[in-house]
């Protein structure tokens, strides 16, 4: 019999709807406890934002994402799920350092909250977007996003979030050349997201810059089970300048393909989502095709993890 070595993902922007959380927090008072918290650092109800689908805004989308996902974290614990390791998508990464024990809940707000703040700056100052490519390699994706920045229009790629689909950023007119070029070089599609700056690029330096500045008094603990980190697509193993790691993720590519495949190579063979949205349940299905693949994001979805997991 295979042993189940399971790690928690934490979902990102982008996988946010009306009405989130609403289950967990009516059934566990843990996952109320966290809205309340929440509310109470950011300065406005968390819950009724959700609810009323105020979600168009980065500094309630950060934070109510983040709430949701530690939430059904709790939810986990409670139904008596067990985890040997974390990792996130992006803003996913603020709940699963919260869920490995290297930051409190509480600290995770505080964090959001700057976070939030000054990249809601930086997409009203910064002109950029976003582009999903599927069906090319990386390596070409790569070497054309090269040339067009070697001439002189900026686009990098900054999420490789499965080995069929690669998400870029960069300037207008970089972005406008990559879909020309990626098309006639064979690119299935090139598929533009409905994001307000080009996030995890050297455009937001910036941002970054400000962030690791404002979070400096904020304390962080070595993790008490394996953290991947998407900077580096594997295991984080030094811990000892948070503010600096966190700044370099803002600006910096998402390694998520790469961090499922040094997971699966560490012997996980189950992956359990949390948060709103199974975004991150089907890239894991597309990268890692033989393993175990479960969410929670309300009831239903926590029985379902729940029969597979124990």
């Amino acid at each position: 019999m295979i042993m189940t070595k399971t790690a928690l993902l934490f979902s990102g922007q982008g996988s946010q709807y009306a009405g989130m959380g609403r289950e967990l927090v009516e059934k566990f008072p843990a996952a109320g406890n966290v809205f309340t918290l929440g509310s109470e650092i950011l300065g406005f109800d968390l819950l009724r934002k959700i609810e009323d689908n105020e979600l168009e805004s980065t500094l309630i989308v950060q934070p109510a994402v983040f709430a949701v996902s530690v939430a059904a974290l709790y939810a986990a614990k409670e139904a008596g799920i067990e985890y040997s390791a974390t990792a996130g998508h992006s803003l996913g990464e603020y709940a699963a350092l919260t869920a490995c024990g290297a930051i409190s809940c509480e600290d995770g707000f505080k964090l959001l909250k700057i976070r939030s703040e000054v990249m809601h700056k930086a997409a009203g100052t910064s002109k950029g977007g976003m582009a999903a490519v599927l069906g090319s390699d990386s390596e070409m994706i790569e070497a054309v996003c090269g040339e067009i920045t070697n001439s002189g229009d900026y686009v990098a790629t900054v999420n490789y979030n499965s080995p069929a689909q690669i998400v870029i950023a960069g300037t207008e007119a970089g972005l406008i050349k990559a879909e020309e070029l990626l098309k006639g070089k064979g690119a299935k599609r090139v598929v533009r997201l409905n994001v307000a700056a080009a996030f995890h690029s050297e455009l937001m330096k910036e941002a970054a810059t400000e962030f690791k500045s404002l979070i400096a008094a904020i304390s962080f603990k070595m993790p008490e089970v394996p953290f991947y980190s998407n900077v580096t697509g594997a295991k984080l193993e030094d811990f000892s300048n948070m503010p600096e790691y966190l700044a370099r993720h803002i600006c910096s590519p998402v390694r998520f393909s790469e961090q499922l495949f040094e997971m699966q190579n560490s012997g996980f063979n189950a992956f359990t989502e949390l948060g709103p949205g199974k975004v991150l349940s089907g890239l894991v299905k597309k990268t890692l095709p033989n393993a175990k693949v479960c969410n929670i994001e309300d009831l239903k979805s926590l029985e379902a993890s729940k029969e597979a997991l124990l």
